[in-house]
């Protein structure tokens, strides 16, 4: 293929054409992630925790405890927190 405007167009449709494998990978890796949260979902396992989970698992340590606190305090705004127990006092 030649060069059209500066552009070759054989480097062109290499990177074109890996791209669409990767694609095809990416196709093929999501039915079997969700394979397995199935196969999780049939031996008693919640799913959308799992997901949860795998997101905080994701995360930084220092992120994921922000992000809970934070999930702490809008729930506690919004009366959704338990009631939190007395600490005890040292005399």
């Amino acid at each position: 293929m030649s060069e059209v405007g500066g552009v070759s167009g054989d480097r062109l449709r290499s990177f074109i054409e890996r791209i669409e494998r990767l694609e095809e990978e990416k196709a093929t890796i999501t039915v079997d992630i969700r394979e397995v949260y199935a196969e999780a979902k049939a031996t008693g396992f919640d799913p959308k925790i799992m997901r949860q989970i795998v997101r905080l698992r994701k995360m930084e340590s220092d992120d994921r405890q922000e992000q809970e606190a934070l999930l702490d305090v809008y729930k506690s705004a919004l009366g959704m927190a338990p009631p939190t127990e007395p600490q005890p006092v040292d005399v």
